[in-house]
């Protein structure tokens, strides 16, 4: 089932949406959560949180995307599950990422000029300037969280090529963020 309809079913409030959903989304969210939060029975969760949170969403909300917008709903939700965990319980993996990204973004408790939708706004104009291999690198590593290794894979590159792009990427995005008036 397409997209559209089943966004139709979320808004008749018929239950089918969910369903619908998760056989069309259900494995590559499961994927998303378990790299996240490193337990399939966390992921499985993660994904029923995420369905449930996309009910109580749409309507009033309308995705463009529905895979796209389902990814968000279960990143930030795995994010506030990673939060309430200590700090010592988080995996290596995703302590690495964090790293990686704080170089070239600003941290919100930083007292940051601007809201985050700004933010958000000001990166989505960065990727969409980018050659779509090396907007697929960036999402792939920070969006989908993927391991270098598995990025190279997926994209039939070597490694070291993703590694670098990947450091050129957040000297860029770090320039283009203060040329928009971020404090990073």
């Amino acid at each position: 089932m397409d997209d559209e309809r089943i966004t139709g079913l979320f808004f008749a409030r018929d239950e089918t949406a969910l369903s619908e959903a998760s056989e069309k989304y259900g494995a590559a969210l499961l994927r998303l959560a378990r790299r996240l939060l490193g337990s399939r029975e966390d992921a499985e969760e993660m994904l029923n949180d995420t369905l449930l949170r996309a009910w109580n969403a749409i309507p009033p909300a309308r995705p463009a995307s529905l895979g796209a917008y389902l990814a968000g709903i279960c990143r930030r939700a795995a994010f506030e599950r990673l939060e309430r965990r200590s700090a010592q319980k988080r995996s290596a993996e995703l302590v690495e990422l964090t790293a990686e990204m704080e170089l070239c973004i600003p941290d919100p408790r930083s007292g940051a000029e601007a809201d985050e939708s700004e933010l958000a706004e000001s990166i989505n104009r960065f990727l969409a300037e980018l050659p779509a291999e090396q907007r697929v690198i960036f999402l792939r590593r920070y969006w989908f969280a993927d391991s270098i290794a598995e990025a190279s894979q997926r994209l039939g590159i070597g490694e070291s090529k993703v590694k670098t792009t990947l450091f050129r990427l957040r000297k860029r995005l770090r320039k283009h963020l203060e040329s928009e008036g971020f404090n990073v």
